[in-house]
């Protein structure tokens, strides 16, 4: 296996680790020869060695490199807000003083340019085709809405009042017993 044809950087650093061993193990003294050049066996466990060294750096920074992200996204998180309320802060006090927020490399808040007539016009006229389009309406005019309804009669329910049960109405005869309740 190729370090170029490997597929992960662990199988890569595993790779050239097994050359590494591979050729103390068979070629411990001695030279090679590859292309037009000679490697004593030292030489190329030297020169495997320093892909594997420079393989383990990078792997070691890439891992520093995502804590200190981690730890500066945590602080950016925490003083975020800081910022902002701080920069509000200066621009308030120092709302007319351009130099002033040039120092904290601010800029003083932008003035929204004045509508001409012609685009106050249009504005309103667009507002209330929208306002027209959704239906939608005043409080006032919500208030006085009713709804009707047609076709429908209305009756109202009025429950009879009950007549005292009489004596002659007693009946002697066992009735069924009613649940949850104890016979004797």
């Amino acid at each position: 296996m190729s370090i170029i044809t490997s597929n992960t950087k662990a199988a890569a650093l595993a790779a050239v680790q097994a050359l590494i061993a591979g050729t103390l193990k068979h070629f411990p003294n001695g030279s090679l020869t590859f292309g037009n050049t000679t490697y004593t066996s030292a030489s190329l466990v030297t020169l495997l060695q320093s892909v594997v060294d420079a393989m383990t750096a990078l792997n070691a920074a890439r891992l520093a490199a995502k804590h200190a992200l981690t730890t500066l996204q945590g602080i950016v998180a925490q003083v975020e807000p800081v910022i902002q309320v701080y920069e509000h802060f200066v621009q308030a006090t120092f709302a007319n003083a351009e130099p002033t927020l040039a120092d904290f490399g601010l800029e003083p808040p932008k003035v929204p340019a004045p509508l001409s007539s012609e685009e106050k016009a249009a504005s309103a006229a667009k507002a209330k085709a929208t306002r027209e389009a959704r239906g939608t309406t005043s409080k006032k005019q919500k208030l006085a809405v009713k709804g009707n309804v047609t076709g429908i009669t209305v009756t109202p329910i009025t429950a009879p009042t009950a007549a005292p049960p009489s004596a002659q109405t007693v009946s002697t005869t066992p009735s069924a017993p009613i649940p949850g309740t104890a016979t004797k």
